[in-house]
């Protein structure tokens, strides 16, 4: 999925004020937790590139996690304008669907990917 066709979706699905600026500096947050909570505990994450979204970034830029489980960036949207209007049993909701999702997709980078070793110095 790309930063567009997420921005495109949500406002599809939920149509909202946020900005498209707004939509892609949350779709920033979000990718930056993924490359630093699971992408870079694992072998290769140094390989993946991530300096973040702004406004001038090509909205056709690739998200970090793949189909079936880049569902997971509209529930984090949803979220996001839930919160930001105040609808916080929405909000609620949306949040849980969004963790669900990121625990799935976290369970399934764990097991595709092997783990960095932590070294353990002995004294």
């Amino acid at each position: 999925m790309t930063i567009i066709e997420a921005i495109n979706r949500i406002d599809l699905i939920k149509p909202n004020t946020c900005t498209r600026q707004e939509k892609t500096r949350w779709l920033s947050t979000l990718d930056g937790l993924i490359k630093s909570e699971i992408i870079d505990k694992h072998e290769g994450g140094e390989n993946v590139v991530f300096k973040g979204y702004d406004e001038n970034t090509d909205p056709t830029t690739v998200l970090l996690v793949p189909a079936p489980y880049d569902e997971l960036y509209l529930f984090w949207l949803e979220s996001r304008i839930d919160y930001w209007n105040g609808e916080y049993a929405k909000y609620q909701n949306s949040y849980v669907m969004y963790n669900t999702s990121y625990a799935a997709f976290e369970k399934f980078y764990n097991k595709t990917h092997k783990p960095l070793i932590k070294k353990r110095f002995l004294f």
